[in-house]
């Protein structure tokens, strides 16, 4: 059995440059997302061109400043600080610099008055932006409450959930110019009369899927809780109370949801408020979706994270490379606003008005392994601070710098800082999701724990890989108890915790991230907090069988300690319902029994089997739960087109059959046989079309079920040219896929694959 590290250095899918470190992954999520392509989906970029695109567009705002100014030598600066794995902007500027779109901005935030012609131009401006590559963010605490009266119509009103509803589905039409899906977040005031709907709107997982929710938190409200005390509902609309609820309930149905399926979370809104750098344009309402950055209403914000694995040097962090890093950061997110395609005039004001940038961090855990630190302790937490202080002075002194040749930020009157050095950007500092772009840079995403130190790959001859994270790998051999069984075994539970053979010190060093504790989550994300001028995503793992009051304690100390908001996630939580009584349980049956599909389990294990077809290659992914097969997923290679979609569509019915009891024996012999114009004389024979490919790999895959249930050794398939990826043993894994049928993993506030960079905050 091969064993290689969990980042090769080089591929031969793209014409990589020597000089670009980057990984086997990193390749492939910038070929599905990020390279350019033609009008038949080829990539026509190399990375290489890729970055050069970027940085010389973003190079071209100094032009703005000093028309002397060294565009090139700019350039150049901009393309090593991203080849070398030191940067990564967020992830339009790569995919949009330099071309046609010019949309380089990740988060937006939409103002939603009580109006019907408020509500549907926002609804509009959403559209325009997700068709753009952005997400956006709402607050639909001005919407007056469910059956409150509408006086134009001598009607009543539906309510903030009814009208989430038309966001969803109008999110769920748009694709966002064919590389990112649509995202958003909605916040409801904890004081609006529509709250307790507001919590429950997503017990059922298949409502609202387009949406992260969370709830507005004031002080008054967790004053109430503490003293467990009632606290006033009141109606935007008339700025009156409705009725007054018990702090406690409201708060522990919040708890109990969350505990059900991570949602919703919660923010902050005084502590954001706080934080306002321009309170006298506004109050903010609401963040982007992944609650890292609050921002007033049409504001965007550009992020980039510095890549800490790469300040270390010897065995330190080297100071003087950090600062270097920063300083190019703050100048190329800066040139970021002036040179990016504002899918909105009213954006494009409020942005180039308050220049918000957010630069944080990625490869964090990395760092800390590098310094031998475990990311469970206090010398971590301490770490956290101390590097995160350092990014803020640093950012803001470039900030500094930058407003003397350049101009302060136009609204610099109106803000906080009118009384002190003139300054570039309302905001320096964000701690986002890093899900993709910490793919690129092959490095550990955010202020995350690792989710992995080593797991199994099947690849096209039908032999396992072992993956194994570069860093451990080189500690294992260094201290001399590498061996392939060991990191086979390793491979199988994906962390050290139950593993014999590895020294103790190693285990505490490489902790996962269920490994840790939800307290030292928590610790972690307060220390960032403390120098982070928005606010920081962060998921709070906890295992299945963490209890409600687990997660009641967590959300205190999260209080506690300073934090503006506060995502959890239970594993292997998504599906499951919240339901109070046997009766309840007795009735849901009794209503569901042969009509509706048993519900898809967060974890399943399966494979993927490549075939060539006349329509081009298929990857057909087949999975199963504690029942049997459940699901078949196909992706038609990089064609698209209509012959994507069929096979799409035969997919999903398939799965549905599956799970509503058909067996699938009968699903294989409807499948085979069915011809196309196209057929194709592959390996194993004759495919007759993507039907018949579907059916022969569901005949293979079962065929190797029987085997394995009789304890038969399984011969090399003759049949089918193979690709099969074993699952991997993450925790943390919430589901499949959409794009390519591996596991997502929620870390960073948001649901991303390590395998292809899908993230669905986008």
């Amino acid at each position: 059995m091969e064993i290689v590290e969990a980042h090769p250095e080089k591929s031969s899918k793209t014409d990589v440059d020597d000089s670009l470190n980057l990984t086997e992954n990193s390749i492939t999520v910038l070929e599905r997302r990020y390279l350019k392509k033609d009008a038949d989906g080829k990539v026509i970029e190399t990375p290489k061109e890729m970055f050069w695109r970027v940085a010389k567009n973003i190079a071209r705002a100094d032009l703005l400043y000093n028309p002397m100014a060294d565009e090139a030598m700019i350039a150049k600066q901009f393309f090593y600080l991203m080849t070398t794995g030191q940067f990564m902007p967020n992830s339009p500027t790569l995919m949009n610099a330099g071309r046609a779109l010019q949309q380089l901005s990740a988060c937006f935030v939409l103002e939603i008055k009580d109006t019907m012609e408020s509500i549907f131009e926002a609804l509009k401006n959403t559209a325009l932006i997700h068709k753009s590559g952005g997400g956006t963010g709402f607050s639909f605490s001005r919407l007056r409450p469910k059956d409150d009266v509408v006086l134009s119509s001598r009607g009543v009103s539906s309510g903030p959930i009814s009208f989430m509803e038309v966001f969803n589905a109008a999110t769920e039409a748009v694709k966002q110019g064919g590389t990112r899906r649509g995202a958003n977040m909605a916040i409801l005031r904890v004081d609006h009369p529509d709250i307790m709907d507001f919590i429950t709107c997503k017990r059922d997982n298949r409502a609202i899927t387009n949406f992260n929710i969370s709830v507005g938190i004031t002080e008054n409200f967790m004053k109430a809780v503490k003293e467990d005390k009632e606290f006033d509902l009141i109606n935007p609309r008339t700025q009156k109370k409705t009725k007054s609820l018990r702090a406690k309930e409201v708060y522990d149905l919040i708890v109990d949801m969350a505990w059900s399926n991570g949602e919703p979370g919660v923010v902050f809104l005084d502590r954001l408020n706080a934080g306002n750098p321009t309170p006298a344009l506004g109050a903010i309402e609401s963040t982007n979706p992944c609650g890292e950055q609050p921002l007033l209403p049409y504001e965007s914000c550009n992020l980039g994270s510095v890549n800490l694995s790469k300040m270390v040097v010897d065995g330190a962090i080297n100071y003087n490379k950090f600062r270097t890093a920063v300083n190019a950061a703050v100048h190329f997110l800066d040139n970021v606003i002036d040179m990016n395609n504002y899918p909105l005039e009213k954006i494009k004001e409020m942005t180039r008005g308050n220049r918000k940038i957010g630069l944080g961090v990625m490869g964090f855990a990395d760092m800390l392994i590098e310094l031998g630190i475990p990311y469970n302790s206090q010398e971590a937490v301490d770490m956290g601070e101390k590097v995160m202080a350092f990014l803020e002075a640093e950012s803001k002194r470039m900030s500094v710098e930058l407003a003397k040749e350049r101009g302060a930020f136009p609204n610099f009157e109106k803000s906080i800082y009118k009384d002190k050095a003139k300054i570039r950007n309302a905001t320096t500092t964000t701690i986002a999701p890093t899900g993709t772009i910490s793919i690129i840079g092959g490095c550990s995403s955010g202020i995350e724990p690792l989710f992995a130190v080593a797991f199994k790959r099947k690849v096209l001859d039908g032999d396992e890989l072992i993956e194994v994270n570069p860093l451990f790998k080189e500690r294992a051999e260094k201290e001399g108890f590498y061996t392939p069984d060991l990191m086979n075994r390793i491979a199988e539970k994906g962390n050290l915790a139950e593993v014999d053979g590895v020294p103790d010190h190693i285990k505490k060093l490489f902790v996962t991230a269920h490994d840790i504790s939800p307290e030292w989550h928590i610790k972690m994300q307060a220390a960032f907090q403390k120098h982070t001028d928005n606010a920081v995503s962060k998921t709070v793992n906890f295992r299945h069988d963490a209890t409600k009051e687990d997660i009641d304690e967590v959300y205190k100390l999260a209080y506690e300690l300073g934090c503006k908001g506060i995502t959890v996630y239970r594993d292997a939580s998504r599906d499951e319902q919240v339901l109070s009584t046997g009766a309840t349980v007795k009735a849901r049956e009794d209503r569901t029994a042969g009509l509706m599909p048993r519900p898809r389990p967060a974890v399943t294990k399966g494979a993927t089997m490549k075939l060539k077809t006349g329509c081009g290659t298929l990857y057909v992914t087949i999975n199963e739960d504690e029942h049997g097969i459940c699901e078949v997923f196909s992706q038609m290679g990089k064609s698209g087109g209509c012959a994507a979609s069929q096979s799409e569509a035969v997919s999903r019915l398939i799965s549905l059959a599956l799970r509503s009891g058909v067996e699938v024996e009968p699903i294989i012999k409807q499948l085979k046989g069915i011809r196309c114009p196209a057929p194709l004389l592959a390996k194993g024979g004759l495919i007759l079309s993507c039907p018949d490919a579907i059916g022969r790999a569901l005949e293979n895959y079962l065929q190797r079920m029987k085997m394995e249930a009789m304890g038969e050794p399984i011969p090399e398939a003759t049949t089918l040219d193979k690709f099969v990826e074993s699952p991997l043993k993450f925790t943390n894994v919430v589901g499949a896929c959409p794009d390519c049928g591996g596991p997502l993993i929620h870390e960073g506030g948001c649901n991303v694959c390590r395998s292809c960079g899908y993230s669905k905050c986008g």
